[in-house]
This record gives structure tokens, sequence and C-alpha cells, in this order.
């Protein structure tokens, strides 16, 4: 529930079993885009010469919901977004983005890079969150959205829990020194949608009379998982203008007939094999 109770938790659970029989499962770790950010970022040559502070000028990394606490407000109110998704599920993804090449694909070799990285991280302050609470808008035709959080009968009177909260983080260290990672979650917002998405520079010497706009690679986690970069290309036809466009790999398109595994599969059967690559260690 917090981190004293966690800290007791993981105490006692490592006075009956070794590290490595141990399995603490962020289902987050057990998705397909979440576990394809190290093999697009070691993998592909392209990527790492850009991927640190000289080229890139934010790391977003959101998670969003379309509906409210649904008749569970009572559970949620005990946790908050920021238990509930921030500080485990988009905390996990910000290491796999900002840490460092692992010495091997092995599990304590990545997870040794993911907790150099939270150890580089300083204490948040107030002054860089936003925090929200969800009301209901009268106008919807859906009966759940036209009930805010405090209207869920299983909500404490007056509460202050947040359903929504944004906050910029720091890494300090000389791949990431003036780079904000922005972490955004929430409930009962436009859309459902979880992605990391990596703003890049603007061009320096442009020569397009200002035309140009930031490329953008973004790993799309859900719904329809996909990588696409945004990038400037030239007007088809006579003109020589410039147009934004996307190289776009929809999974559901390029790999029609792969079938892909829920998380909870995929981490159920490294369980059963013995692998611990995508499970949080103690020490994160």
């Amino acid at each position: 529930k917090d981190s004293a109770s966690s800290a007791d938790l993981s105490d006692h659970l490592q006075k009956l079993f070794k590290e490595e029989q141990l399995y603490r499962i962020d289902h987050y770790l057990g998705k397909e885009m979440v576990q394809n950010l190290i093999s697009l970022r070691f993998g592909n040559m392209i990527f790492g010469p850009t991927w640190n502070r000289d080229s890139i000028a934010s790391v977003t990394i959101t998670f969003k919901e379309p509906f409210g606490t649904q008749g569970r407000g009572g559970y949620f109110d005990e946790f908050g977004i920021i238990r509930d998704v921030m500080q485990n599920h988009l905390l996990q993804i910000l290491c796999l983005a900002a840490m460092e090449k692992p010495v091997t694909t092995s599990p304590d070799d990545i997870r040794d890079e993911k907790v150099k990285v939270l150890k580089a991280i300083p204490s948040l302050s107030l002054s860089s969150c936003v925090l929200g609470q969800y009301c209901g808008d009268p106008d919807s035709d859906h009966p759940d959205a036209r009930l805010g959080y405090l209207e869920d009968p299983t909500v404490p009177e007056g509460s202050s829990c947040p359903t929504f909260a944004a906050a910029v983080l720091k890494i300090n260290n000389e791949r990431w020194d003036g780079v904000p990672f922005i972490l955004k979650c929430g409930k009962a917002l436009n859309e459902r949608k979880a992605e990391v998405r990596i703003q890049y520079k603007d061009v320096p010497g442009d020569i397009f009379n200002g035309s140009t706009v930031r490329n953008e690679l973004v790993i799309r986690v859900q719904p329809d998982e996909s990588v696409y970069v945004k990038v400037m290309t030239k007007t088809p036809g006579m003109s020589f203008n410039l147009q934004e466009t996307e190289l776009d790999l929809t999974y559901k398109s390029r790999y029609k007939d792969a079938r892909l595994p829920e998380a909870y599969e995929r981490l159920i059967l490294d369980c059963f094999v013995g692998s611990q690559m995508h499970f949080v260690r103690s020490d994160e």
C-alpha cells in the first residue's frame, strides 16, 4: 500500500526465499511494446547515436483511461492514480527508455541498469507535479461519464484522492542531463491510450523558413500496438513545400497473423521457465 508496507513485505519474503525465487509482477513489463523497447534501442544503429540529451528534447510517457472508477472508488481511494499507475507501470517504462545498454540480456544485467536510472532521479518536488480529480460531464450520453469521482457512492465524502497526475522527472547523468521525462496518467479522460513519445530537438541551421516541426518517435503500448516516427518530407508533386508524415509500423497491419499474448500470460510462462527478465527486483 505504501513504501513502508512494501519494504516490510519484501523483508519478510527475503527471509523465506532467495531473490532468484521471487517473481514480483508488474504486468506492464509483460506487454509487447514495453518488451520491445530494449530491442528497438539496442538492436538498431539508427536510434543509438541520437538517444541522448544532444538530440532529444523530451520524453513523455502517458497512460489514459476513458472511464472512471465505475463503482470501485472505495478501493481506488486508498491508493490513488500515483500508486496505481505512475510509481509502478510508468516508472518501469521510464527505466527501460532511459537505462544504459546492459552487458547482456540476462535478468540481473538489465535490472542493474534500471536501478542505476532510479538512483539518478532526484526526489520529486510538488512544484514539478500537477494533480487533478475528474468531475462529471452533464452533457454526456453515457451515464457513467455524467458522474464525477466524488459522486461515486463508494468514495469517501470530500476525498482529495487524485485521479490524474502529471510529473516532470529529471535524470542526473551524462546521457539525460536537462531532458525532462514527463509522466502523465489519469482516469475518465478522452481516450484509452498508453504510449512513449520521444520528441527530438529542432533541426539546427533551418533552411526551410520555419516550416519544419520536431521529429517524434512514438511507441504505442495500447491499444493497437505500433511504432511510428513523425518525419518531414517534400510535398508530392511540383511543390517544394514540406509536410509532416509518418513511418508507421502498426502491428495489426504488418503482422496480421501474429498472436500477441496477454501480459499476464507471458509473465506466468516466464515464471514456469525461471526467467526473471521482466520482473521487478527488490532494490527497484
